[in-house]
């Protein structure tokens, strides 16, 4: 059993799919998103992506099954899309020869934040510390100590990678991989010119605190972004870092949408004759509401506070709040004989028990409570003699019930 099947669902594939049904799903989706056929696809065409690198690895996969994403966590940034990409389907695959000429938008980063609920009505301030790849000072991002000690790669001729024909079928597929001598930089730097901070990498870790705007009515799953913070590397462009609101389950509320929901339990007496009750809100404010005199509640009524849900995102408005009744009776025996008498003058008169003809032969029966019951037999269960038996919906249990009548 998978913690989550987030990944699973992004390729369209059960978590028992075996590698080549990976594979086969990728590809199709691959070439179905991938923006050179389908520009507006960009982000869906990455999650595609990172969804088949993380399920194709033979170490990753194990850790996401058992742990879901955060056991991803520290893994490292892994493959950008379009490098996976042609290393499954090669160069020009959509007839541009491969990637574009100059410089390469890096991938972005993607932290999760969890949020409560109080935070999304209230809006909030807050800080994240992250860890990101920035260009040594050192060096100026070059690696080598002095500027004329980097030279290009002889192998590749600098352009870090290399181009490889194999024959697939009838066809002819161009398979291109990262350069084995420069490690796909297209460069390189002798050992004894490398710059000493960094060691020739040019860049180097950095820690980075930043400050989140969580506005009011944000959403679960909603994105905040910081444009161009992501990893510095030579003759790449940063990309983002990307903030997702992961929303933490409230003790009390329940939101959906703008909308807010939430169980109340209200004594019989405030049901049948009206009264007062408070719900203490996300604002720290105190909704008192006042069930008037001659209005009955039901178990599981529903009422509505209108603009006591949800603040909308940047509309100055509010959603509605849903309030399901709980209704409390009291326990057995809990008043004395004459009480309920009186009861019985106040209340509507109990209705008379159906009649039934002289074939029929009535037994009667004393109630248990099925607990204590199942308790005394030593069973467990929900069906018939405690076993756990249920009836099917075949046996005509689906259907209307019998109404009781009461006397």
């Amino acid at each position: 059993m998978v913690k989550e099947t987030k990944y699973y669902d992004v390729l369209g594939v059960t978590p028992e799919a075996s590698d080549s049904e990976l594979k086969k799903a990728y590809r199709k989706l691959a070439l179905k998103y991938h923006p050179d056929k389908n520009p507006e696809a960009g982000d869906q065409f990455k999650e595609i992506s990172h969804a088949y690198e993380i399920l194709s690895d033979p170490e990753r996969r194990p850790l996401y099954d058992q742990f879901g994403e955060e056991g991803l966590s520290g893994q490292g940034g892994g493959m950008d899309a379009e490098d996976l990409f042609s290393q499954l389907f090669g160069g020009g695959l959509f007839g541009g020869g491969g990637r574009p000429s100059g410089p390469r938008r890096g991938k972005d980063l993607v932290h999760q934040l969890k949020v409560s609920l109080e935070d999304l009505y209230k809006g909030k301030t807050t800080k994240l510390a992250v860890q990101k790849n920035v260009l040594c000072t050192t060096c100026d991002g070059r690696g080598a100590k002095e500027e004329g000690k980097v030279t290009e790669c002889a192998t590749c001729h600098g352009q870090g990678v290399q181009i490889k024909m194999q024959q697939v079928g009838p066809m002819i597929q161009q398979i291109q991989q990262a350069c084995p001598d420069c490690q796909g930089q297209g460069e390189r730097i002798d050992d004894a010119d490398r710059c000493p901070d960094c060691l020739g990498r040019k860049i180097k870790k950095e820690r980075k605190i930043l400050e989140v705007h969580i506005d009011k009515g944000m959403r679960n799953g909603q994105k905040i972004t910081f444009a161009g913070e992501g990893d510095q590397a030579p003759k790449i462009i940063p990309g983002d870092i990307v903030i997702v609101l992961d929303e933490k389950p409230h003790p009390v509320f329940r939101r959906r949408g703008d909308d807010l929901y939430c169980d109340v339990h209200v004594e019989l007496l405030a049901a049948l004759a009206g009264g007062q009750l408070t719900v203490p809100h996300l604002d720290d404010r105190v909704l008192r509401i006042t069930i008037p005199s001659g209005e009955t509640i039901h178990p599981g009524m529903v009422k509505v506070v209108p603009k006591e849900g949800m603040p909308t995102y940047r509309h100055h408005d509010h959603g509605n709040l849903f309030i399901t009744f709980a209704v409390d009776f009291p326990p057995d025996h809990w008043t004395e004989q004459e009480n309920i008498s009186k009861l019985e003058s106040i209340l509507p008169p109990r209705q008379p028990l159906p009649t039934y003809g002289e074939d029929k032969h009535v037994d009667d029966v004393v109630m248990a409570d099925a607990d204590a019951y199942r308790s005394s037999k030593g069973g467990s269960g929900t069906g018939p003699g405690g076993h756990g038996e249920e009836y099917d919906d075949d046996e005509g249990q689906g259907g209307p019930g019998v109404q009781c009548a009461q006397s």
